[in-house]
């Protein structure tokens, strides 16, 4: 079991952390926090780079918290907030699969790392190495409700551009 949760964390956290590199930095063919910034401008969160940046951090701290197996409920609650907002923002009017830019991709990588707060990062994680267990339905619940919160408060930031709201119409 211990592996399998090693393996999960170490998936889902590096591919997040690595996807906010790519806002942070440019790495990996990503447009950096200049790039980033502008597509979250236009998409209703100015200043973008503020926005961006904060969308980075969370995923690549929160990516790099789960693959360590370290405050998984953190690194779950940081995961789930990203996700959400991007759900809500980009992928959802576009459905399920990510075939059309859906949100599918958003949907596994976020229940995944509220999963591993309910479940906890394993044996083999700096959470184990340090004896917190910080797992089972309590912290699953607050990472939920953490994640959850986290996402309210930049969706309800969120400004509609003129553009936005002649697409919405049709």
């Amino acid at each position: 079991m211990d592996i399998g949760l090693l393996l999960l964390r170490l998936t889902v956290g590096l591919t997040l952390a690595a996807h906010g590199t790519q806002k942070l930095f440019g790495w990996l063919g990503g447009p950096g926090l200049d790039g980033t910034g502008q597509f979250f401008t236009m998409i209703g969160f100015p200043p973008g780079r503020r926005h961006a940046l904060m969308a980075g951090l969370a995923e690549t701290g929160g990516g790099l918290l789960l693959a360590l197996g370290l405050l998984t409920p953190l690194a779950a609650a940081l995961i789930l907030s990203v996700m959400i907002v991007a759900v809500m923002t980009v992928h959802l009017k576009k459905g399920f699969f990510i075939s059309n830019g859906g949100y599918e991709y958003n949907l596994v990588l976020s229940v995944a790392a509220v999963a591993l707060a309910f479940t906890g990062p394993g044996s083999i994680s700096l959470d184990a190495l340090f004896g917190r267990y910080l797992s089972g339905t309590f912290w699953g619940v607050l990472a939920f409700l953490i994640g959850g919160i986290g996402a309210v408060m930049p969706l309800s930031q969120r400004r509609t551009t003129p553009a936005q709201q002649n697409a919405a119409v049709r």
